[in-house]
């Protein structure tokens, strides 16, 4: 396969990031030749590989960032981003995290790729929720404030205490703690949900005078 030939048929997509099937069905070629292709322009500095199955391309004005990539990390499942980077996305933290939190049904791992680190943690399918593409027009998924922080503390309560600890949290008008409460009070989990809402309701007390009723 040229590698004129792959390199038309990746920015036909018009996008940066890419993996190899999309790239073999492109240019109408097998996956182990596009391989090969995609290989040889890694070498030529023309692409990047980020991941496994997972490449890269600059196209002048889109360029290629973490969150970019977070809809091909798992091809048979989504993800979205929560937890301690979708409270720092919204600006309710303002540390950085070190890698990149996400949500999804599927086992914890850990993924490392060649733009960073993304820590992925198992949420039940009934509480696979609360998520929009980033800004309403993204292209990724992400927590919405108030579902990002019960999932912090829904992860706390499966042992995983530092999601429990928080810088200082600053939260804009906009954050509804009724809404919190809604979304700590949907956790299937029995347990979970009565910390959570423990939680929750500690947190929020420092915030307003007037602290929706979270039952235990």
């Amino acid at each position: 396969m040229p590698n004129i030939s792959i390199l038309n048929a990746i920015k036909n997509l018009k996008r940066p990031v890419f993996t190899t099937r999309e790239a073999a069905i492109s240019a109408g070629g097998s996956l182990s030749n596009t391989v090969q292709a995609l290989n040889h322009l890694v070498k030529e500095g023309v692409l990047i590989k980020i991941a496994r199955g997972i490449w890269g391309i600059d196209i002048g004005s889109e360029q290629i960032s973490q969150y970019s990539i977070i809809p091909f990390l798992l091809p048979r499942g989504r993800v979205y981003v929560s937890f301690l980077s979708a409270l720092h996305l919204h600006g309710i933290i303002e540390q950085i995290p070190q890698a990149i939190t996400l949500a999804s049904t599927a086992h914890t791992k850990t993924l490392r790729t060649k733009l960073g680190a993304f820590y992925i943690h198992r949420i039940a399918p009934a509480f696979f929720k609360g998520f929009d593409w980033y800004k309403k027009e993204g292209n990724f998924l992400i927590a919405e404030p108030e579902k990002a922080l019960v999932d912090c503390l829904y992860l706390s309560a499966r042992r995983k205490k530092q999601f429990g600890h928080f810088p200082e949290l600053h939260f804009p008008k906009s954050f509804s703690s009724k809404k919190a409460a809604e979304w700590a009070a949907r956790i299937p989990d029995p347990k979970i949900r009565t910390y959570v809402k423990k939680e929750l309701r500690r947190i929020l007390i420092g915030r307003t005078r007037t602290v929706p009723k979270i039952q235990a």
